[in-house]
């Protein structure tokens, strides 16, 4: 396959972004075992791999990061690095080694559908404005009004923003005339329960407001696409800002389509 034309992927669709990814997140855990958990190591590999391929299946003018265009079959797969390179599963900092092991040995063994849900977890979005709806795994689908599902397989979390989390506490739910309040509260609750019945191992659930402790299983897996570091210098003002060093998926594929278009 390496050897074959680009072109012949491309036109004829035959890359499997899904399939490749988990792909190469077993191999990562392979060399993370072998190497004494050598996390720049590892994360070197994975960033040449999404290199190779923009180089390979891109096209791009060299040393111009802004011509670079990638097929549709292949966009998604730079994102499923980014998620692989936050996730627990490189990630062994706040695991014990037997959740650590526990986590790889799993996505080692599943099928795809669900591995690459381990990589990049679901988001979905509960409202007043429309029926749910899948949201971009994104700290800007955080909002004050809105209840988020998040599911990472291993857990399951129902978010309330500020608004929502204030109404249950006064007890909206409980009046005759919130019942639509109390059927937007039920309809998360009523999705999590389809998911976690046919799921093996069962998940941890957690159910948390928005900027409460447990709210950090979600932080931690969604993109901080606005950190405080941007929020400060004038980012968007209906956007809750992450408190993370960690860069943020844009920053990432900025330097991606830098390094992937270099002539040198």
């Amino acid at each position: 396959a390496a050897r074959a034309d680009p072109a012949l992927f491309v036109n004829q669709r035959l890359f499997d972004q899904d399939a490749a990814a988990v792909l190469v997140a077993r191999h990562a855990l392979d060399m993370m075992e072998r190497n004494n958990n050598d996390i720049k190591q590892v994360m070197r590999w994975v960033d040449r791999q999404v290199i190779g391929l923009v180089r390979k299946f891109g096209s791009f003018q060299s040393d111009d990061p802004s011509s670079l265009r990638l097929s549709g079959d292949f966009t998604l797969f730079p994102v499923f690095m980014y998620h692989l390179r936050r996730s627990e599963f490189l990630q062994v900092f706040n695991s014990s080694p037997d959740e650590t092991t526990f986590f790889r040995s799993v996505l080692c063994r599943e099928p795809c559908a669900t591995s690459i849900t381990m990589i990049q977890p679901t988001l979905y979005s509960y409202s007043f404005n429309g029926p749910p709806q899948a949201v971009l795994l994104d700290s800007t689908s955080i909002h004050a009004d809105n209840i988020l599902l998040l599911d990472t397989f291993f857990d399951v979390v129902i978010h309330y923003g500020t608004t929502i989390a204030a109404w249950v506490q006064q007890d909206y739910q409980s009046r005759p005339e919130y019942e639509y309040f109390k059927n937007l509260l039920a309809a998360p609750k009523a999705d999590m329960e389809k998911v976690v019945q046919t799921r093996f191992p069962f998940p941890r659930i957690t159910e948390c407001n928005q900027h409460g402790s447990q709210a950090r299983i979600l932080y931690n897996r969604i993109n901080p696409s606005v950190s405080y570091a941007a929020a400060a210098q004038g980012g968007p003002s209906n956007a809750t800002a992450m408190l993370t060093d960690d860069a943020s998926l844009q920053t990432f594929m900025a330097h991606l389509k830098k390094l992937a278009v270099a002539s040198s």
